[in-house]
């Protein structure tokens, strides 16, 4: 569980990284009724699965009931995170037509509870593209002050840009100096043309060496400013939200 910066280390400068992210959430959430929040990223290894946990602990360090639904069905790695076992999760409830409440597994964080992949299937996007899926998200976003959904990366498979239409927003988690910046905006562009409400863009994993410290920026991401910046800046180009400390992982 060393990936639960929040939960482990709360007064690191990591965590409040973290805790700036749900503020912007919460200021995005002023106008809008937006509960169901889907992470993801251009492609593996950019920490999507870091982010949305700490993200959710932060959330539910202020009361709200929060549920995290890990819907990487092809690579699942929330339960690891969280140290539990993948049996019984998803994939289950949509085969079986179950009751999404008897596969919940409690965290030992009040307010937080996850739901686990389950099962790998044989054909995972279209299960996640099933109205049987719709229905469970909405059911859940009926009980739930927050939920955040794990997806895969955009450019691997079409799973994540499937789930962002279900969604109420869109975060895409980038890798700082390892995302391309072409890879980056592709991910978003094909995000946007399924409908997605792209929320903002956590940069993460920035190089100590250069920085002293890891930073994280949430920012507002749209065409135009990327291509005002030119073709040669890093994917974080945008108006910036929010500046502070954040994980490698």
């Amino acid at each position: 569980m060393k990936e639960l910066i929040v939960l482990n280390k709360p007064k690191s400068p990591v965590s409040e990284a973290y805790r700036g992210v749900r503020t912007n959430i919460q200021f995005a959430n002023v106008d809008k009724n937006i509960k169901t929040i889907l992470l993801t990223s251009s492609k593996q290894g950019e920490g999507k699965t870091t982010t949305v946990s700490n993200i959710a602990i932060t959330m539910a360090d202020l009361g709200k009931k929060t549920v995290i639904i890990d819907c990487d069905l092809r690579r699942p790695r929330l339960h690891k995170a969280f140290g539990m076992t993948n049996i019984g999760g998803v994939t289950d409830i949509l085969l079986n037509s179950d009751s999404y409440k008897g596969y919940l597994k409690r965290t030992g964080i009040e307010n937080l509870e996850i739901i686990t992949a389950g099962q790998i299937p044989s054909n995972p996007s279209e299960m996640l593209s099933s109205r049987s899926m719709a229905r469970l998200i909405e059911q859940i976003r009926g009980d739930y002050d927050y939920v955040l959904i794990d997806a895969p990366p955009v450019a691997a498979v079409t799973d994540a840009v499937i789930l962002s239409s279900m969604a109420d927003g869109t975060l895409l988690v980038c890798h700082s100096g390892s995302v391309e910046v072409e890879l980056a905006k592709s991910a978003k562009q094909s995000l946007e043309k399924a409908g997605a409400n792209i929320m903002g863009v956590v940069l993460n994993k920035m190089n100590i060496e250069k920085r002293g410290s890891y930073y994280a920026y949430y920012y507002n991401y749209y065409a135009d400013d990327a291509e005002s910046e030119g073709k040669g800046k890093r994917a974080s180009s945008g108006k910036a939200q929010m500046k502070a400390a954040c994980g490698n992982d």
